[in-house]
């Protein structure tokens, strides 16, 4: 697979087999991905990968934990801002739209849509998570780098075969994922990440991108 393919066939999946992932090829994947830019080469990420029966205990308490309606932890950054000007705000609802619409989920089925969203906290199925943590101190400079890790680990798991779903639902939970992986107090989690092979029986649509124009200025001959 080169590297057109990789980011062509990309995509958040969220129905995962229960096929193991092979720790050696997790490993493979991440001692790569360590070679993904940040500024001054500063490498901000801290990374956990749990799986096996870890993993399992920590999607059981998740699960009971948003099933029974527990507030979120208090929030350490902040997801979307309050308020999404155009285009933002449309292309959101676009993805909102047409994620439930793949599921045979109206808009006003509520109860449908929150044990949809209940399945983050399951890994959707997968049988490896990863989650990403910064150093509180650090800056938005250091954030954007996250972003380019994490883009390299995905596209390294594509490689390998495997797909990936990357969830900051994740922080929402925080306190329940600190239990099981016990990070340093200065450490903030960004997100989480599933990852596995795809489960086939899992219908899906694939979300659009804006059109080239939208996004891109040429300036030059």
């Amino acid at each position: 697979m080169n590297v057109y393919e990789a980011v062509q066939s990309r995509r958040a999946v969220r129905g995962f087999s229960d096929e193991p992932v092979p720790g050696d090829v997790l490993q493979r994947v991440l001692s790569a991905a360590a070679w993904a830019p940040s500024g001054s080469n500063l490498q901000p990420w801290r990374i956990y990968v749990v799986t096996g029966a870890p993993l399992a205990r920590l999607k059981k308490v998740a699960v009971e934990r948003v099933s029974a309606g527990d507030p979120w932890d208090e929030r350490e950054f902040e997801m979307y801002p309050a308020a999404l000007k155009a285009p933002y705000g449309a292309r959101r609802s676009t993805f909102g739209r047409e994620r439930y619409s793949s599921l045979g989920i109206t808009r006003d089925d509520w109860e449908a849509r929150q044990r949809a969203a209940i399945g983050n906290w399951d890994c959707f199925g997968a049988p490896a998570a990863l989650f990403c943590y910064i150093d509180r101190d650090l800056g938005r400079p250091q954030w954007a780098d996250l972003g380019m890790y994490l883009q390299t680990v995905m596209l390294l798991l594509r490689a390998e075969g495997l797909h990936s779903c990357p969830q900051m639902a994740w922080s929402q939970v925080r306190e329940t994922v600190a239990e099981a992986v016990l990070p340093p107090e200065d450490l903030i989690l960004f997100c989480g990440m599933s990852i596995g092979y795809e489960d086939p029986d899992v219908t899906f649509i694939r979300t659009g991108r804006a059109p080239l124009a939208e996004t891109v200025t040429f300036i030059g001959d």
